[in-house]
């Protein structure tokens, strides 16, 4: 399932870099080859895209590079989306439950995400699934801690991983990019507290940006909904999601 172009697939006209601390990857930030209202499935567009996402999502499937190096005693990979999605979810990692299901956010943090997608304008889980590209910084299910909870994938794991979602990213190539967690934000708007990213909309430089923006990707980072996550219980953050999804239902209004 490579993102390897398929002859004869159109190729973007334009792409520009987002740079992170450890590398630069590439979102195509031009027009989008095709009518978003008249594309239909079977026209010659969305054969080629479903081909290569059937084509990543069957390598990512297929993935043991954590195996082989001795960081998880089986593999797991977790997806969900369609080809035409122009909004992208990334997570941390799958939990147990993902693992289980195959499917991501299926647990109480699944419930509480789809909660907050609720009050950002999506009308049911089913209709969030189906318009959201639902993916990971990782992955596979990392594990638990001696404590309980779920482990933290460690930096040589998300690069390991790392080549997928750039495949992803390349092949999807969303208008708005949904950061759920520390990992999705420490790869796309680095060094940064919390506090300082939640309510507010970044473009791909990892600058602020206001309600009027043309800007294409947009980077709207949320707070992981797991319940280990103790940040929520300030009511000041509290007040932070409450901004952020409000922030998000124009955005995904807009690029519905």
């Amino acid at each position: 399932m490579g993102v390897a172009a398929v002859d004869g697939t159109p190729q973007p006209e334009s792409a520009a870099p987002i740079s992170t601390r450890r590398s630069v990857f590439l979102i195509y930030v031009g027009e989008r080859r095709r009518d978003e209202k008249t594309c239909r499935v079977g026209t010659p567009w969305s054969v080629a895209n479903n081909l290569q996402l059937a084509r990543l999502h069957r390598d990512i499937l297929g993935c043991t590079r954590c195996v082989v190096a001795g960081y998880l005693a089986r593999a797991a990979p977790v997806l969900s989306g369609h080809a035409d999605n122009r909004i992208m979810l990334i997570g941390q990692a799958p939990g147990a439950v993902e693992a289980e299901r195959r499917l991501p956010f299926q647990g109480r943090s699944g419930k509480v995400l789809m909660e907050w997608l609720a009050r950002a304008g999506f009308a049911s889980e089913a209709e969030a699934r189906r318009r959201i590209y639902i993916t990971s910084v990782t992955k596979c299910f990392p594990g638990k801690v001696a404590a309980g909870g779920d482990r933290r994938p460690s930096r040589a794991e998300v690069e390991l991983c790392r080549p997928h979602l750039d495949r992803q990213l390349a092949l999807i190539r969303p208008p708005l990019l949904i950061l759920v967690g520390g990992l999705a934000h420490e790869r796309f708007l680095p060094g940064r507290p919390l506090a300082d990213l939640v309510g507010r909309v970044f473009d791909q430089s990892g600058h602020e940006v206001g309600s009027g923006t043309r800007a294409r990707p947009l980077l709207l980072p949320l707070p992981h909904p797991s319940g280990a996550s103790r940040w929520l219980n300030d009511p000041g953050n509290r007040i932070l999601l409450d901004r952020a999804l409000r922030r998000l239902r124009p955005l995904a209004a807009a690029i519905a």
